[in-house]
């Protein structure tokens, strides 16, 4: 009989949501580097932690470098929610609202840690900014190792189907660098490693899009419930990646990922829409038209395994 496991980020370092894991270690190594790290800079001490972010990334940011002695700067696209807002501020950083989309706080952001005494820890990479995304993902492994562990415990076998929700594809790209090289757990020497499903919003499905042209590709984005996907550019580190790993992608809607929001705490699982989604992927992908074939491309026998990554509790900054 197949069985579902959710693994559960909603109460990740007392943060509502997976980001911390990468914000965390990728400050950890800038610092313990000190001004000659990733940067490449002059010996000017490091004194801010500078990014972009729709809520929870940017908390996890200001947490860290409230945890250290450090100022946060944290740009955020106009459109996210008061809520978040408030809560990174609640962490002590400085706030600054941009006209426009995530693309546009990221640019902003760039330009602001353009100083000596300034980092920029983001977890989208683009040409000449590799390092310090690099960081972030490692820092996202530690996921896919907990997976590992976990399904060991409760003397699962290995998982056929992974489902990861997407904004820039940092997380996905850990998924598919885990399961890729070996590291994930298997039933045997000889199983297949788990086939990677990558779940966007429709209105922001970049990695799909990219997919689809056989290149990177930019998207316009819309307003989705899906606030921390809602990403119109593939990180530049994660794309070469997923064009070669992921073995499925989907786009889902507000109203399926809200109804798999409402069914997942039904079951006492807290999730907030970008974390729903990989359950909405998985319905979607598995169900329907077309289904049978899908599930034997994807491995997916009555008996297999499936994990769904739950990125974010029910009370999570609605944004990435």
């Amino acid at each position: 009989m197949g069985r579902v496991f959710v693994k559960d980020e909603s109460t990740r370092f007392g943060l509502p949501a997976f980001k911390a894991l990468g914000a965390s270690w990728a400050i950890d190594r800038i610092l313990a580097h000190g001004a000659n790290g990733p940067r490449g800079t002059t010996g000017t001490p490091i004194r801010r932690l500078v990014t972009a972010t729709d809520g929870n990334h940017g908390r996890a940011v200001a947490r860290t470098a409230r945890q250290l002695g450090r100022r946060a700067h944290v740009f955020v696209p106009d459109g996210v929610q008061p809520a978040a807002v408030a809560a990174i501020e609640g962490e002590g950083a400085e706030v600054t609202t941009v006209a426009g989309s995530y693309d546009a706080a990221v640019r902003e952001a760039r330009a602001a840690a353009a100083t000596p005494d300034a980092v920029l820890v983001q977890d989208m990479a683009w040409e000449g900014y590799e390092e310090i995304p690099a960081l972030v993902v490692e820092g996202y492994a530690t996921l896919f190792a907990e997976v590992d562990a976990q399904l060991d415990a409760a003397e699962a076998q290995s998982p056929a189907l992974v489902a990861v929700p997407v904004g820039v594809g940092s997380l996905a790209q850990a998924a598919v660098t885990h399961y890729r090289s070996g590291r994930g757990a298997q039933a045997s020497p000889a199983a297949a490693p788990p086939a990677v499903l990558s779940v966007e919003p429709v209105g922001a499905a970049c990695v799909l899009a990219s997919l689809r042209a056989g290149r990177l590709a930019r998207v316009p984005t819309d307003v989705t419930v899906m606030a921390g996907l809602n990403c119109g550019t593939p990180s530049a580190l994660a794309w070469p990646v997923l064009r070669e790993g992921l073995d499925a992608a989907v786009a889902v809607t507000d109203a399926d990922s809200t109804s798999a929001a409402r069914d997942l705490a039904e079951l006492g699982v807290s999730s907030g829409p970008c974390g729903a989604a990989s359950l909405a992927g998985v319905r979607a992908a598995l169900t329907g038209a077309g289904s049978t074939e899908r599930r034997a491309a994807l491995g997916v026998h009555p008996d297999a395994i499936i994990v769904l990554i739950n990125t974010e509790g029910a009370d999570a900054n609605p944004g990435r």
